[in-house]
């Protein structure tokens, strides 16, 4: 029997919150495009009555700090005070993406000012909870990537993805320190994207490509705990939680190119269970799937494969705390604005009513119902690994082809 989580739900909600400035030169805000910064209370209340009671949130920093050093926690206020009135649990991520337009990202009044920024936060999130849960920054390592080295986000560079990485985990390595001072009962949370990278074919350089691009994954960790360039300051005791993004187009082969996606009928595929395994072996913590989903009708059957793979791992004593089923409500694509049919939750009308998938619904009480009896004890996992994931490889297939339209 599993001792209760640090979550108050086994399932999570998380709010799409990206902040980045696209090509055109747009800042998106999906916390405000999907009117969730309105109507916050109502949708943890719709969240809730399907179970959920913990959810990512982000801050959006180029809101929060209209001028340097000056903070203005308005634009976070419907989400706190959401959150306490319905009881709501949160982990607040602090940068998804975004910063003031003052600041050069490579700069080192970046760090400073981000440091100054999570300061701030960490004292208004400790006047309104407890324990109060932070991802500094949202996946260090594929920002660094999209953002340093692929030039597809902002500011669009290349060959800078080592250096950008450095610095994502220094701001987030003072930010810790500085968060500890205020509150050190705030719980860290080092969120990075699940990935398996494998070789196309035998030669001697795809493969040792291959596994430098699969061990990538791990830097930032490494990093933050002091494992790897201890200069930076890293130590292990500020990593409380690892949180794990996992989408149906996180495994591939090197070199990359079109159709280099492993759909999970490819004998080259890794089980999830497996890549959890694989973490939690590396750092020892407590980890989470803190985003995963799929776009359109494919989405139960998503939810279905993701949720056996966490029963396996949990049956091999692999202590995953949670599934965060993101994005929780559906927004409108970065880069076309078009509806994307990936969550639980659809667009607000003008009184804050949202309807709900009803498949996406029914399987995850489904999946609750069963977690709860495989946690209690109750009930031993049996592997219902489905043989026919046709429609998981249409949906590879499908979501290929809007990344690759994306990134051009």
């Amino acid at each position: 029997m599993l001792e209760p989580g640090v979550f108050q739900s086994f399932f999570l909600g998380g709010v799409e919150c990206s902040t980045h400035i696209t090509r055109n030169g747009r800042r998106l805000d999906l916390v405000h495009a999907t009117k969730h910064d309105e109507f916050a209370e109502s949708d943890y209340r719709l969240m809730q009555r399907h179970g959920i009671r913990t959810v990512r949130e982000g801050l959006r920093w180029h809101l929060i700090e209209p001028r340097p050093r000056h903070f203005d926690f308005s634009s976070a206020a419907a989400s706190v005070q959401a959150a306490r009135s319905t009881g709501t649990q949160v982990i607040w991520d602090l940068w998804h993406y975004g910063w003031p337009d003052d600041i050069d990202i490579f700069a080192s009044e970046f760090i400073d000012r981000f440091v100054d920024f999570a300061k701030a936060a960490a004292e208004l999130f400790s006047e309104n909870f407890e324990e109060p849960l932070v991802c500094p920054i949202n996946e260090i390592s594929f920002f660094s990537w999209a953002g340093g080295d692929a030039g597809f986000f902002f500011p669009f560079a290349h060959g800078r993805g080592d250096e950008m990485k450095r610095q994502l985990v220094r701001a987030s390595i003072e930010a810790i320190g500085a968060i500890r001072a205020v509150n050190p009962r705030i719980r860290i949370c080092q969120i990075d994207p699940l990935i398996n990278v494998t070789a196309e074919d035998s030669a001697p350089e795809n493969v040792a490509a291959a596994k430098g691009y699969h061990e990538s994954q791990f830097e930032a960790c490494d990093m933050i705990t002091g494992r790897l360039a201890p200069e930076l300051g890293g130590h292990d005791d500020f990593v409380d939680l690892i949180g794990l993004n996992y989408y149906i187009h996180n495994q591939w082969t090197h070199p990359g190119h079109a159709g280099s996606m492993l759909v999970p009928s490819d004998p080259r595929y890794r089980h999830v269970r497996d890549l959890l395994q694989e973490n939690h072996s590396r750092y020892g913590k407590p980890i989470f799937v803190a985003e995963t989903g799929i776009e359109d009708e494919t989405r139960p059957a998503w939810l279905r494969y993701i949720c056996n793979e966490v029963y396996a791992a949990l049956a091999a004593g692999v202590p995953v705390e949670g599934i965060c089923l993101y994005p929780i409500i559906n927004h409108p694509g970065w880069d076309d604005d078009r509806h994307c049919y990936n969550g639980l939750m659809d667009y607000a009308d003008a009184n804050g009513k949202r309807e709900i998938y009803e498949p996406l619904a029914r399987e995850l009480a489904r999946q609750e119902e069963m977690v709860g009896e495989i946690r209690s004890g109750r009930t031993p996992f049996v592997d219902r690994r489905e043989t026919d994931v046709s429609a998981l490889d249409w949906a590879a297939h499908v979501m290929e082809v809007r990344t690759d339209e994306n990134r051009i």
